[in-house]
Formats: structure tokens, sequence, C-alpha cells
């Protein structure tokens, strides 16, 4: 059986995460007053209505008790925004997760219940300011507020050379965790196999340690 999820909020962050989870195969539910956005997404998820996500009734025609988790992801009016935490929570939906704008939103919204709490905005300039004084890494991904994970294309002189060679985690306290090459993602490496001139590799570490290493190369 498919994961279900509700988006609670069709702005840009609430639809990008309404068509991701669509794409990966779940059944996504989403709620949303206006109109337009509703009639316009109909067709890409599982269930739309038109509906105040803070309307009881109109949550608990989700069938919220059979849902893996709901992100409220409502953006123009925060007291919405918590009391969709609340109803969710008080639904007996496992996993909540809400978007916020600043810590002070984060802890209110963790506190009426919120299993987690997302800053898209915050998350985005960071990686953009990230990705703008990068050399190296052709993207970056925050993982946690010290954990970065990024991508850099082979360095010209690893390849040719394995990654039992290049000892990249015992030189730089990084690890690889796959590859992109030919437009396949391989999260299996061979240490043994030699790098390919075009390859893209997947790395996590510290951002203190990232940075070092994207300055030194």
């Amino acid at each position: 059986m498919n994961k279900q999820f509700a988006v609670l909020g069709l702005g840009s962050f609430g639809w990008s995460v309404a068509m991701t989870l669509t794409n990966m195969g779940c059944d996504v539910l989403v709620v949303d007053d206006s109109y337009e956005k509703i009639q316009e997404i109909s067709e890409n998820v599982s269930y739309a209505i038109k509906a105040d996500v803070t309307d009881p009734e109109a949550l608990e025609a989700l069938g919220g008790r059979n849902l893996d988790g709901a992100i409220v992801a409502v953006s123009e009016n925060f007291e919405a925004s918590v009391m969709a935490t609340m109803l969710c929570k008080e639904m007996g939906i496992p996993k909540v997760v809400a978007k916020a704008k600043d810590d002070l939103q984060g802890t209110i919204l963790e506190k009426v219940g919120a299993d987690s709490v997302v800053y898209p905005e915050i998350e985005m300039g960071s990686r953009v300011a990230k990705n703008l004084v990068a050399r190296e890494f052709t993207d970056w991904i925050a993982l946690s507020n010290d954990y970065s994970m990024v991508e850099t294309v082979v360095p010209e002189k690893w390849i040719g050379k394995s990654l039992a060679e290049l000892k990249i985690r015992e030189r730089f306290g990084i690890n690889v965790v796959g590859m992109i090459f030919g437009g396949e993602v391989d999260v299996t490496l061979d240490p043994l196999k030699p790098l390919p001139r075009g390859g893209i590799l997947i790395m996590i570490g510290a951002d203190k340690i990232l940075e070092k290493f994207d300055s030194t190369k």
C-alpha cells in the first residue's frame, strides 16, 4: 500500500512537496482555500479539496487517522498554521511537519505538536549562498546545522584512481556516499574501481571540513 500524506496549503513550498511526493508514488491529499490552485493541481494528486485548513471537518474528511503524515505548508497566515498543526496532532496523524519562517514560529509550532519544523526560506537562502561561494562543489545541501551533502565533479588528479587509493575519508574526514555518472546514481561504489572523467561525487561531511576542502582544491 502506498504511503499517504496530506499537504495543507499550496504556496510554492506546499506545491513542491505535493508534486514531489506524488512523483515518488505516494498518495497525496491537498487542502487549500484557493479554488484556482485546487483546480490546477487536482489532476496530479489523489484528492484535492477547497477548504479552510483550520476547519476540523475538512481535515477529518481526509481520513486523518489513515495518513502516514501531514505537511502544514500554510505560508501567509501563521495563526492558521498553528491551528492546522494542532488539529493534525489531535486527529492522531503520526508525523506532522510544519513550515516556519523563523525560530520563533518554529518554537511555537513545536510546542503545539509539530514533530519537526522546516525553514524553506532560510534553508534555501543558505544553500544559494554556499553554492555561490563554493569553488568546486556543484551543489550544497544542508543536512543539519553542522553537516551537509555536496556534489563535486571528480577532480582532474583523481581521475583513474580508486577511492581506496585516494583515502578521502582518512585524508579529509569526508565520506563519499555515491556518484552520478551517465545520468545514473550509484550508491554502491566499488572502492577499487577507478573514478571516471565527468563523474560527479556525492559526499557528506561537516561544514567546516567541506569549506576547507573546497578552498584548498
